[in-house]
């Protein structure tokens, strides 16, 4: 099993979870993070940290598809392993739909 992050972080991007993570297993997008499945160890601390509970289990109903997602993204863009400021506006964006056809964007974030 490995945690994943779906489009619920997009344009919030918090990062509480990145400060619990104890294998520095997230990577920054401009805005979202993701999880790297091989390198998450399981342990579940993120989960709660993460506000919109964008951090979900793979084993959840539509993870699925995230799993390769988060894979995909975490080998292009920067590890991140210290907390910063949430994005902008991320309360308003907490609960939009259609996050990732509407705001996604492949470009990496800074990282550390």
């Amino acid at each position: 099993m490995t945690y994943i992050v779906n489009d619920k972080c997009i344009n919030c991007k918090h990062t509480d979870c990145v400060e619990v993570c104890p294998v520095d297993c997230f990577y920054e997008g401009e805005n979202m993070l993701v999880i790297h499945p091989d390198e998450c160890i399981d342990c579940g601390v993120c989960e709660p940290e993460c506000p919109p509970e964008a951090i979900l289990p793979d084993s959840e109903e539509g993870a699925e598809e995230w799993v390769e997602f988060n894979r995909k993204y975490s080998e292009i863009w920067p590890n991140i392993t210290q907390m910063k400021d949430s994005m902008e506006n991320a309360e308003k964006f907490a609960n939009e739909e259609n996050k990732l056809d509407l705001y996604f964007s492949e470009k990496p974030g800074k990282g550390d």
